[in-house]
């Protein structure tokens, strides 16, 4: 799996750089500004863009505008934005288009390196990968009606996870139930909020988006 790396920082760059190889991903382009990356992914088209959410000049959001735009032109690359802290409004800005092949972590969860390469994997497939702080965040600012008003407390729990990425294993050994329970709560959830017959995948991200909006 090919991959792009976005930084400024030269040292924490090349340290992701060498445990995505370590990983048995192909670091195919780095760069130290969103200028640059955008450049990289033209070049090489990668299967996700790693990208620093802050970068120069003006180390707000330059990182966020470089990766709507990869999304908008190279729409089959995955975007993986880290940021230092949570920050849910730029979390929604990324997430407006879709939450397809998108991903938003905090710079901490990059040292496990196998959740790490799990979410760039998930990404890459064309899933999403939320860090849990943003998905918490989410949920305390939750309005107080809405499309989830039907969902009870444990399949609110498993679309937590989902909106996470967590695969319904992965489910499974976090709520310490069985595959079959979370197959039977994933689609209680999809009958309550009224999406549309098709293939779990996607199902799963509208699932996630109402999830986000609401």
């Amino acid at each position: 799996m090919r991959v792009v790396v976005a930084d400024d920082t030269m040292l924490l760059r090349e340290g992701v750089a060498l445990l995505l190889g370590e990983a048995g991903f192909e670091v195919v382009g780095q760069a130290a500004d969103a200028d640059e990356l955008v450049t990289s992914v033209q070049t090489h088209t990668p299967d996700v863009a790693i990208v620093d959410l802050r970068m120069p000049p003006t180390h707000t959001d330059e990182g966020l505008r470089a990766a709507l735009a990869i999304r908008a032109q190279h729409p089959g690359t995955g975007v993986l934005v880290l940021s230092q802290h949570a920050d849910v409004g730029l979390a929604m800005k990324l997430l407006d288009g879709g939450a397809e092949g998108v991903g938003y972590m905090l710079k901490d969860r990059v040292a496990d390196l196998d959740d790490f390469a799990d979410a760039i994997r998930r990404v890459a497939a064309g899933g999403s990968a939320l860090d849990p702080t943003i998905v918490s965040q989410l949920l305390s600012k939750r309005r107080a009606t809405g499309p989830l008003d039907e969902i009870t407390a444990r399949e609110r729990e498993v679309l937590e996870l989902m909106a996470e990425g967590r695969s319904n294993q992965g489910i499974a050994e976090r709520l310490e139930i069985s595959d079959r329970g979370v197959q039977k709560h994933v689609t209680n959830i999809f009958d309550k909020l009224g999406l549309p017959a098709g293939t779990d995948d996607h199902r799963r991200v509208l699932a996630v988006l109402t999830f986000l909006r609401a």
